[in-house]
């Protein structure tokens, strides 16, 4: 494939990826992997390894932004546990990624959307978490931050996603965050370098990453998460979440078609 094409079709999956990392605060791998797969023909390990690479850079700040102008607080005692149990989890993640056949991994990555899909458009309120946040000090905030970090990096680190999908669920879930503030401490999570691990771990079973998609995936997502966290801001979140389930059903659809 020509190379200008290749990073225009970078660009494009880089702003589908961003707009639903700001829209909906997960990290853009469940949108950026398959479309690098389906678009680019990349294989899955070599997607998903892009796709970590990409977020290393600090391309969600532009969503992080608006919603910090909206109104909505970010706890960073909490972002920090975060980050440290991430670190751990992606490393492991990674290591088990690579050792997984292709096709194994491509359709363990489907009935992952699949079961995202379906929780999202069963669930019936647009507040995930209680009323509010609920306001821990900061040493309480570890062990449940180390875990719930952990875990969305043992996902980002196999799946090749940015680890939202699993963190703003348990945050809301556990600690009583409404949808936007859990949107907004996901999305915070991912503005260090925090795939480093992962990032080294797939580069090296890859022999290397291709540097001009990746490049054009990074400029497109910046532009994306800035006009999807705009929309995040001012939309209603039922009709949202099941929009966003239809979309990931149909994508984990079309990536159980691919050949």
């Amino acid at each position: 494939m020509n190379p200008l094409v290749q990073m225009l079709l970078g660009v494009a999956a880089g702003l589908a990826g961003g707009a639903l990392s700001g829209l909906f605060g997960v990290g853009g791998g469940i949108i950026l992997v398959p479309m690098l797969a389906l678009a680019l023909r990349l294989d899955q390990h070599r997607a998903q390894g892009v796709t970590l690479a990409v977020m290393l850079l600090p391309i969600g700040l532009p969503a992080v932004l608006q919603y910090l102008r909206a109104g909505v607080r970010i706890r960073w005692v909490l972002v920090g546990t975060l980050v440290l149990g991430f670190l751990f989890g992606i490393f492991a993640g990674s290591e088990l990624a690579n050792a997984i056949p292709e096709p194994m991994l491509r359709w363990g990555f489907v009935v992952f959307l699949l079961f995202i899909a379906l929780r999202m458009a069963l669930q019936k309120d647009g507040r995930v978490g209680r009323t509010g946040a609920m306001e821990l000090p900061g040493r309480s905030y570890w062990i449940p931050g180390l875990a719930i970090g952990f875990l969305g990096g043992a996902a980002s680190g196999l799946l090749g996603i940015g680890g939202g999908l699993v963190i703003i669920p348990l945050v809301a879930m556990w600690l009583g965050y409404t949808q936007k503030e859990a949107q907004v401490t996901s999305l915070a999570v991912m503005l260090p370098p925090i795939g480093l691990p992962g990032v080294w771990v797939y580069a090296k079973a890859q022999q290397g990453l291709p540097w001009l998609i990746m490049g054009g995936v990074a400029l497109g997502f910046g532009v994306g998460a800035y006009a999807g966290a705009r929309g995040a801001t001012c939309m209603q979140g039922p009709r949202l979440r099941q929009a966003f389930a239809g979309f990931v059903a149909v994508t984990a659809l079309l990536l159980a078609l691919k050949r």
